[in-house]
């Protein structure tokens, strides 16, 4: 559980890095795309209870819902903190927001706080993009991670999630959720991430798992500690079930005969050591089927629970590939969305890496597009942008990604060679020029867009990808400046 808090903070915490890369934000110069930029992001991903963009005094401009527009931050924490750096809050209630946002279960919004300065294009400080993300998702979480155990277990297996600082409960049974856990020697479960048997304030003994949370990728994380505990006496009734049963077998076998014995205690350790050798291959990452095992009913039941054990944990990894991969992709084209952006760029530079070759990051916005949501209206829109993306599609070559930004943008990386990396990237650049500027017949209606385009290379420009694509952005602006329907490179004078 640890590593998916881990990995569901980075992501939420680099979509608004990524989102504080705009111009529009930074620029705050249309506040009305702004508010549309921070709602689509809230529709997309509801686990942010709010988004907003301060200015440099503090005072919210625009925000989801159009909530605390107006309302000074400069004294909290989300706004003073993150002046110099990104800021990343531990849980706590929304104090703001308490009277316009509350929790599903009634309770007082809970949330963590995400920040980050922006500047504009000449390195003047313009604001904060301040968010807060509801801590709800924990719970989910939670509940997602166990509902396995709870099947047969119902509120037996029980986790956890301390502050740091104090080791207060921030997420775990409700009775226990902001009081103090005051468990004996916690601090020996945290030095090696184990477990113990420790006995609890309500005076039981439960087996105790520790782990620490340390962050992820450029996520720093929060230190947050994650307690698991389990009665004991539920913990190992099968081994000390599984042990007497051994111990009076032996016993009766032994009595009875020797030989008789030997052949019976073989019988029942050779299916044992079957499941215990596929068991370790699985540990070690290996394939393994867990035998079945028929003859002795306790050995038969192991078999059949570890057979279906595995083949739920199975199933729960391809629904998270599924979930993720349906997260990853635009509803309306079918592209890859922003929120892929971080893993796919990643993995583009470690191919382009291993291969000596080089990246081109193409940023690209339809020119006129808005004129065919104001005349035709936006189901034509959206017919539009869907024939935009296949042609897209058909431009780009083997190897290549493509992404919708959001709304008329898009994003095409491409793996050129170093040798011939600008010229190759300009080719496919004035193909995709062509091709976009191309008339449409929507709903019976001839329709034409153009599309402006900005290019940065990988790693003759620069070897930060979040800069380079900062750079082919402003680099679009530019093509549009200078009279749209072109492209232009981030770093030299090529236009065409």
């Amino acid at each position: 559980m640890t590593d998916k808090l881990d990995r569901y903070m980075w992501s939420r915490y680099n979509e608004i890095m990524l989102l504080s890369t705009l111009n529009t934000l930074k620029e705050q110069e249309d506040l009305k795309e702004v508010s549309r930029l921070l709602n689509e992001l809230q529709d997309n991903i509801p686990a942010f209870s709010w988004v907003a963009l301060l200015d440099a005094q503090g005072i919210v401009r625009a925000a989801t819902k159009d909530l605390m527009i107006g309302v000074n931050f400069e004294k909290r924490p989300v706004f003073l903190e993150a002046l110099q750096k990104p800021f990343i809050g531990d849980v706590h209630e929304a104090v703001l927001l308490a009277e316009q946002l509350t929790s599903p279960s009634g309770d007082p919004l809970k949330v963590v706080d995400i920040s980050t300065p922006l500047y504009d294009n000449k390195g003047v400080f313009t604001g904060i993009l301040a968010a807060q993300l509801s801590w709800e998702w924990s719970q989910e979480l939670q509940k997602s991670l166990l509902a396995p155990y709870h099947r047969d277990r119902k509120q037996e297996l029980e986790v956890f999630v301390l502050r740091e600082k104090d080791n207060t409960v921030l997420s775990g049974p409700e009775d226990m959720i902001g009081q103090l856990l005051q468990l004996t020697d916690l601090e020996t479960l945290s030095t090696d991430n184990k477990w113990d048997v420790r006995r609890w304030p309500d005076g039981k003994k439960y087996l105790t798992g520790f782990a620490q949370s340390s962050g992820y990728g450029n996520y720093p994380g929060l230190g947050w500690r994650i307690v698991v505990r389990q009665p004991a006496e539920l913990a190992f009734a099968p081994v000390q079930e599984l042990i007497a049963f051994m111990t009076l077998l032996g016993l009766a076998l032994a009595v009875a005969c020797a030989l008789i014995g030997w052949l019976l205690a073989r019988k029942v350790s050779k299916p044992l050591s079957l499941i215990a050798e596929a068991a370790n291959k699985l540990r070690r990452g290996e394939n393994a089927e867990i035998p079945y095992s028929k003859g002795i009913k306790d050995i038969e039941l192991l078999s059949g629970s570890l057979r279906s054990l595995i083949a739920d944990l199975t199933e729960t990894e391809t629904q998270l590939v599924r979930m993720e991969d349906k997260a990853h992709h635009d509803k309306l084209t079918g592209l890859l969305n922003r929120s892929a952006m971080d893993v796919i760029v990643q993995r583009a530079v470690r191919q382009a890496e291993e291969q000596r070759s080089s990246l081109s990051f193409v940023y690209m916005d339809l020119d006129g597009f808005k004129n065919i949501n104001d005349t035709h209206g936006h189901a034509a829109g959206d017919e539009l942008l869907k024939e935009v993306a296949a042609r897209l599609w058909k431009n780009a070559r083997s190897g290549d990604y493509l992404f919708r930004m959001g709304g008329d943008e898009f994003v095409l990386i491409l793996s050129v060679s170093r040798a011939n990396a600008e010229l190759e990237a300009e080719a496919v650049a004035t193909s995709v020029l062509e091709a976009v500027r191309q008339p449409y017949e929507i709903d019976g209606k001839i329709m034409g867009v153009s599309c402006s385009i900005g290019l940065a290379m990988w790693p003759q420009d620069d070897r930060d990808p979040l800069s380079l694509l900062r750079d082919a952005d402003e680099a679009l602006y530019a093509s549009k400046s200078k009279g749209k329907n072109q492209l232009t490179f981030a770093r030299s004078s090529v236009t065409a």
